[in-house]
């Protein structure tokens, strides 16, 4: 039997998903409301054209945004359905949109989702939160979007409701520092250019045998082939809150994490002047997420 799920939100994570999910088998009815990527032209269109009990993913903004599509979907969407936030909500909303939807009999569960951009051609990495027969009910389309290879690489049911989401909070933390340790050594690289001669050179003789080679690393040889200087980047870098939000979990259990502490902190300074250790942090956020950087 074919699994036939609804996707609400067609951005640039949205649509590679339904593209990837359409290539796996999985059928997937979308909704946005931006008329030019949309299946349907609204919820009720939505919830029409799937089989019951449904399965709906949100992929849209946490917040606001993730607040009134649950709201909107409470009111349409029928007992035994389930719906699957895919976005980077806090895992603290979590519980309150279970409950929002536990009123009417409709089901609940949270997926943390990295990959980016990349996601549609390397698959992504799943944190999934919820009840076990829900999670398993929605292993089809887990299996649909994770990537090759051995389930447990690519997918975690990580727990409870919120559960999902805490990891990918964690995930994001330990990314932000990551990203900072790459944007430090490139400076320190490209300041030492009488011993230096190639610095994209040395990264890019980094990717086989180190004990830093990553995916992270490839993208930074990626945007330094690019553009070597970061001469169309500004130094100036966003955070999306869940590295915020790690730090803040790390003060309520008292669990010291200097390291991605440090790393939101360079982000704070970014906004004040330009440094190319933050070209490098932009240019890496392009890279892997799609995410817009300001041109120098």
């Amino acid at each position: 039997m074919t699994t036939h799920i609804g996707l609400v939100g067609l951005g640039k994570m949205g649509n590679n998903m339904r593209q990837r999910l359409r290539a796996a088998g999985v059928e997937v009815t979308g909704y946005d409301p931006n008329p030019a990527v949309t299946d349907v032209p609204d919820l009720p269109a939505l919830v029409a054209a799937l089989p019951a009990p449904r399965i709906v993913w949100v992929m849209v903004p946490s917040g606001a945004v993730t607040d009134g599509v649950i709201t909107d979907l409470a009111g349409v969407l029928d007992e035994g359905d389930l719906v699957i936030d895919g976005g980077n909500s806090r895992y603290t909303d979590d519980a309150v949109h279970s409950r929002q939807l536990g009123e009417n009999g409709i089901r609940f569960a949270d997926c943390g989702v990295s990959g980016g951009i990349w996601g549609l051609t390397n698959g992504y990495g799943l944190m999934a939160g919820g009840d076990a027969a829900d999670i398993e009910r929605a292993m089809p389309v887990f299996d649909a979007l994770r990537p090759a290879g051995p389930r447990a690489e690519g997918f975690v049911h990580a727990g409870s409701v919120g559960a999902g989401h805490y990891a990918k909070m964690v995930h994001n933390g330990i990314e932000y520092a990551q990203m900072q340790a790459w944007a430090e050594g490139y400076e320190l690289l490209d300041s030492s250019k009488e011993i230096i001669h190639d610095v994209t050179g040395v990264f890019k003789a980094w990717q086989r045998g180190t004990v830093v080679r990553s995916w992270l690393l490839e993208l930074l040889v990626k945007a330094l082939e690019e553009d070597p200087e970061f001469k169309d980047i500004e130094g100036y870098v966003d955070d999306s809150g869940e590295g915020r939000w790690t730090v803040v979990e790390a003060l309520n259990h008292a669990v010291p994490v200097p390291t991605i502490s440090a790393s939101i902190f360079a982000r704070f300074v970014s906004r004040q002047e330009d440094s190319p250790a933050m070209k490098a942090v932009a240019a890496l956020r392009k890279q892997f997420g799609g995410h817009a950087v300001r041109k120098s």
